[in-house]
C-alpha cells in the first residue's frame, strides 16, 4: 500500500483485509478530535520514514464503528501495531513518532 495520505484511510469494510499480513500500524481517530489533529501529521512523518516495509493506516471511529468496538477502542487517538492481523502492541493518546517507530521495529 503506497502511503499517501488518501491511502492512509481504511474503513470497517477494508480494515481486517488492511490488518491482515504483514506489519500495520493503524491510527483510530475522529474529526472532533483535538488530540487526534495532533497526531495526523506525526502518522503522516512515520509512514514516509517506514515506506512500503509497514502499512499506516488510519479508521475514523465516528464513520467505522464495527472496527472501533471490536477493537475496544474507548478513548481516541488510540494508535493499534498489528502483525498478521494479531494485535501486538497498543497506545492511547497522542505519541511522538520515536515512540511508534520503536513499537514498529520491535514486531518488525
Amino acid at each position: 500500500m503506497a502511503n499517501s495520505e488518501s491511502d492512509l484511510t481504511m474503513n470497517d469494510a477494508s480494515f481486517e483485509k488492511v490488518i491482515s499480513t504483514g506489519l500495520t500500524l493503524v491510527d483510530f481517530w475522529a474529526e472532533w478530535c483535538m488530540p487526534c489533529k495532533m497526531q495526523t501529521p506525526i502518522m503522516a512523518e512515520i509512514a514516509k520514514t517506514v515506506g512500503d516495509s509497514v502499512t499506516i493506516s488510519k479508521l475514523n471511529v465516528d464513520e467505522n464503528p464495527n472496527s472501533a468496538v471490536k477493537y475496544g477502542i474507548t478513548g481516541i487517538p488510540t494508535s493499534i501495531v498489528f502483525k498478521d492481523g494479531q494485535e501486538v502492541q497498543r497506545f492511547v493518546g497522542v505519541q511522538n513518532k520515536d515512540t511508534l517507530l520503536k513499537a514498529i521495529d520491535s514486531h518488525g
